[in-house]
């Protein structure tokens, strides 16, 4: 009796270590939660809002303009900010008139309501042209007036984003896949 009773505990502890496994192997690996904390990303993601995370894209694939990306700011140590990723490495970003251009073009942004209007900031003010370096991203917000991003701060390396929007899952009102916008042609 006391054999198998002790078999079973064994068996337990054994679930429960996988368990555990699987969910760190998951955790740290793959995807994580995240809750939307702020308003720099209204009205596409709100305050409150749950998401996943995503990382294997970035295991495989370099970041794409219009990724929406959880990372570690360089004004935080501590907290992570939600942006869109804006101008890829070796680009040219510059505010001008209220809209970002890339390449001396305007970006098209159709995630942004109309009325949405650009400036600049510390790090890049307005009319002022800033080439992103190898390996690192411009983001910003897409809550132009309400975001602290890459126009007040810099941009920001691959290594400290920890994923890539995945997936809404709460409210279940607007659970579903996060959408990757298309730029159309200039």
């Amino acid at each position: 009796m006391l054999k198998r009773l002790s078999a079973f505990f064994l068996d337990i502890l054994e679930v429960i270590v996988f368990a555990v496994g699987i969910f760190f192997f998951v955790y740290l690996l793959i995807m994580r939660p995240h809750k939307i904390q702020g308003e720099s990303m209204m009205p596409n993601f709100p305050n409150g809002e749950y998401l996943l995370t995503e990382k294997v894209t970035y295991y495989l694939h370099n970041p794409q303009r219009g990724d929406v990306v959880v990372f570690t700011p360089p004004v935080s140590n501590t907290d992570e900010y939600i942006k869109r990723i804006i101008g890829l490495p070796e680009e040219k970003v510059m505010v001008k008139g209220g809209h970002v251009y890339i390449n001396d073009k305007l970006l098209k942004e159709p995630y942004l309501a109309d009325s949405v209007v650009t400036t600049g900031g510390t790090f890049l003010p307005d009319d002022e042209e800033y080439t992103v370096p190898d390996g690192e991203y411009f983001v910003m917000g897409d809550n132009r007036p309400n975001s602290s991003d890459s126009r007040y701060w810099g941009p920001i390396t691959k290594n400290v984003i920890s994923g890539r929007a995945w997936v809404i899952y709460w409210p279940p009102s607007v659970a579903g896949v996060v959408q990757h916008p298309s730029y159309p042609a200039n």
